[in-house]
């Protein structure tokens, strides 16, 4: 047996050590509140060298494309349990050796454990495309040329060498980056943006919901179906909860934001006509909790794509959670390899090796029986570049040809398939979430928070 074969042991390993911590104790049932304002979030105008756009993205909101609109990704550097992946400023790691140990980045992997299907494992250029420079490429404001040690130039944004991923295949598309580093997850790719057109003091957030807009220490921002446009209608005591945010008497307003006086000498930002507020009974960053209350919403700069029309919200312990038509819990699968590259492991045209270990001890029957996909009606047909149909081998986990014998037809999130979870008996149950190694984030499945008020799961 190949020593990679281990890998699918030590991944149950960690199954059993994590697999329940998704169960919450806390009980809270929030209303559907949060709403955005219909629009599409707009980006500073910033100076780009020749052959750079900036496009709208479903998920992401602006980011910088090449010329032929394939979105840039960056790989910042960050510090894992014994050691650290990712690349410096000014230093590309990401080369055409391809990597066949592992680092020992993230335990339980011992450094030097083989990795699997090294027959077909590519290199970190085969999947992630170096945006090379032309000899004559001259530096513009963030955009500079680096030089690879393998003597190409190579451009950079902001310090950190920029790269196209082969997952995208049509312009503004970010199947490439779906999670988010944080915690104990590992070095991922992140789609690079410029500023978002907003004011100072404010900032936006990407959330499943849609990209949220929130101030520079990250508090949600507000708005009241109370007021009227331009003219706000929370004066007295209702201020004491929802403090409007106050704009200077003399500012650059951008396309979309103007300036309500609320009294003489008292002006409030206001965006899409929409006074705005915080509130100061939020607990955590970009928090939903405010939108509980009537006739107040949390602010989206764009929303998400909406899901299937027969998927349901449902309440769960600690929030709310996307579920399909019988109200389960749908949930999504994360993987990156612990190798210096950080190669993903989530996606149908990568190895499946570690989602069949994690869920059905090497098996892919088990597989099917403990987190079976979520499968597309007859007539179900993709909807955005974030939700599609996909046809899946179930013995493989790869792509199918279409009605090709045994093959599943399934939903997929950015690419990639989503799950139900054999252990979840009612409607809310989220008995799967942080299923895997570190809550689920560097090789397990996490539940589709659109919003969770303890874990910060939606954000």
């Amino acid at each position: 047996m190949r020593k990679s074969l281990l890998i699918a042991t030590v991944a149950i390993t960690a199954a059993v050590f994590a697999g329940a911590a998704g169960a919450q104790d806390k009980a809270k049932a929030p209303r559907d509140g949060g709403r955005g304002l219909i629009g599409v979030e707009r980006a500073k105008i910033v100076p780009m060298p020749p052959g750079f756009q900036v496009l709208a993205s479903e998920i992401e909101g602006p980011v910088f494309a090449d010329r032929n609109g394939m979105t840039l990704y960056k790989w910042q550097l960050k510090a894992l349990r014994n050691g650290s992946a990712g690349e410096r400023k000014n230093e590309p790691a990401c080369y055409d050796v391809k990597t066949t140990e592992t680092a020992g980045l993230m335990s339980p992997y011992p450094p030097g454990l083989v990795l699997p299907e090294l027959d077909t494992r590519p290199a970190c250029t085969d999947v992630w495309k170096p945006v090379y420079a032309d000899a004559n490429a001259q530096t513009v404001d963030k955009w500079t040329v680096l030089a690879r040690k393998d003597g190409t130039k190579q451009w950079a944004y902001d310090g950190f060498a920029l790269y196209t991923s082969v997952l995208d295949k049509v312009p503004g598309e970010v199947a490439a980056a779906p999670k988010k580093a944080r915690g104990d997850s590992p070095s991922y790719r992140e789609a690079v943006k410029p500023p978002s057109d907003v004011p100072p003091g404010f900032d936006v957030a990407t959330t499943t919901k849609g990209r949220l807009l929130v101030t520079t220490s990250q508090q949600s921002v507000y708005m009241f179906d109370g007021d009227a446009t331009q003219k706000t209608k929370c004066v007295g005591e209702c201020t004491q909860t929802w403090k409007p945010i106050l704009a200077p008497s003399v500012g650059q307003v951008t396309e979309g934001w103007t300036i309500v006086e609320r009294s003489p000498g008292v002006n409030q930002w206001a965006f899409r006509g929409r006074p705005l507020y915080v509130n100061v009974l939020d607990r955590e960053p970009r928090s939903q909790e405010g939108s509980d209350v009537p006739g107040w919403h949390n602010v989206y700069t764009q929303l998400a794509p909406p899901p299937p029309k027969d998927f349901t919200t449902q309440v769960s312990s600690s929030g709310e959670v996307l579920a399909d038509a019988t109200g389960k819990t749908i949930y999504r699968y994360a993987c990156a390899d612990d190798s210096v590259d950080q190669l993903n492991c989530d996606h149908p045209t990568e190895t499946q090796v570690y989602r069949f270990g994690m869920c059905g001890a090497g098996d892919p029957e088990r597989c099917l029986q403990t987190f079976p996909y979520v499968l597309a009606g007859k007539d179900a047909q993709s909807l955005s570049q974030s939700w599609t149909v996909v046809w899946i081998d179930p013995k493989t986990g790869r792509y199918a040809a279409p009605n090709a014998a045994g093959a599943l037809k399934v939903w997929a999130y950015l690419q990639r398939p989503v799950y139900t979870y054999a252990g979840d008996k009612r409607p809310g149950d989220i008995n799967a979430d942080g299923f895997g190694e570190f809550r689920g984030l560097r090789n397990g499945f996490k539940a589709f928070w659109l919003r969770d008020d303890f874990y910060n799961g939606a954000g």
